[in-house]
């Protein structure tokens, strides 16, 4: 049977060898032995990155950077500058900045770490989860970092607190996983601390970073965002952060979790502060029942129910009288949101530190 079969096969491939050579030419033209086109992947479809893309190296006396929509969520490198205006306007995974001299950066919202090393006079304005310096000198950051700020063998260090807005800014941040309400810009820990020296401040209170980091210049690429370093139009809240605070009364006001819920907070912002009060910190976060009960002890009953809906925003707010203006403003401006706000003087202390103890706890879980 077997030498029938062969025979057979030898005479059908003889009477039919234009067909059989055809056939070879489709299956070299696909790649398999079936005729169809090769299966493609995710991964075939994507576009090639281009590592230069995603970095600036050895630039000098230029304003260079990323428009929004240039980087994605990619990592960036930016080594080796100096005297430049560096202007990242995009959401990425995280920054190295190595070896600058003499540059003004802004580096939008990153979702991992910002590390700079061995860098000097360089001002920046950063949002990023992590911050770190490592031999760095004379420094002048505007930050926001949802996490606790570190330097390591840096001397010269200046810190406030985050001004600024581009369009897409609101968009970039939730892109990078970051609230505008988590920021400790003004909790840094010293890794080398040195005995009898401080190797980091507070920069004035007033300070503008339109004073530090200039703004785009007009024939740059940059010209057609509109960019502002305006305290007023900032993303992130002005917060007086770690400073001595001016009265002994603080306030806890706090928004549970809905569809106005940042606009609300932001509307308390202006209220409170056109009557001179002062915002000290604030925290996005979310709390369960038994959070609910550790924190506000008597104060709890209702507020279970309300957490299970999100996070909440919590805003702590300073000044003479400050607790029966809040309470006016809730009754006034916020009678049909559901709020909490501090019951009198009395338990207003407890009631901010019971808080925002419990906040930073989680944040650092």
């Amino acid at each position: 049977m077997g030498c029938c079969y062969s025979k057979q096969s030898k005479r059908k491939s003889a009477g039919k060898e234009p067909a059989a050579e055809s056939s070879t030419s489709n299956n070299n033209a696909t790649g398999d032995g079936t005729g169809e086109a090769p299966k493609q992947y995710s991964w075939d479809k994507r576009d090639k990155v281009d590592p230069k893309d995603y970095m600036l190296v050895g630039v000098k006396d230029s304003t260079v950077g990323r428009l929004p929509g240039m980087l994605n969520g990619q990592q960036f490198v930016i080594q080796d500058c100096e005297n430049c205006n560096i202007l990242v306007l995009d959401h990425s995974a995280a920054i190295t900045v190595d070896d600058c001299t003499n540059c003004r950066l802004v580096l939008g919202p990153v979702k991992g770490s910002v590390f700079l090393r061995d860098c000097r006079d360089v001002q920046c304005v950063v949002a990023c989860q992590q911050f770190r310096t490592r031999d760095c000198k004379k420094m002048d950051v505007f930050l926001c970092c949802a996490t606790q700020p570190i330097i390591e063998s840096s001397t010269g260090m200046k810190f406030g607190c985050f001004q600024y807005y581009y369009p897409e800014l609101a968009f970039h941040f939730k892109d990078a996983g970051l609230s505008i309400f988590n920021n400790n810009w003004s909790n840094i820990h010293d890794f080398t601390p040195v005995s009898g020296e401080t190797n980091w401040s507070l920069l004035p209170e007033d300070a503008m970073v339109l004073d530090y980091v200039p703004a785009p210049d007009a024939d740059s690429e940059f010209r057609s965002v509109r960019v502002s370093s305006d305290a007023s139009k900032s993303i992130v809240p002005l917060t007086h952060g770690a400073r001595r605070k001016e009265s002994e009364e603080s306030c806890l006001f706090m928004f549970f979790a809905g569809d106005y819920t940042i606009a609300n907070a932001r509307k308390l912002i202006d209220e409170v502060t056109e009557r001179s009060f002062v915002l000290i910190q604030t925290k996005e976060v979310s709390m369960r029942p038994e959070d609910v009960s550790r924190v506000f002890q008597n104060s709890a009953e209702g507020l279970a129910e309300l957490i299970t809906k999100g996070p909440v925003v919590a805003l702590e707010l300073n000044g003479d009288g400050v607790v029966e203006a809040c309470r006016a403003i809730a009754k006034e401006v916020f009678s049909g949101t559901k709020v909490f706000v501090s019951e009198s003087e009395t338990t207003s202390s407890r009631d901010v530190d019971n808080f925002f103890n419990f906040a930073d706890m989680q944040m650092s879980l």
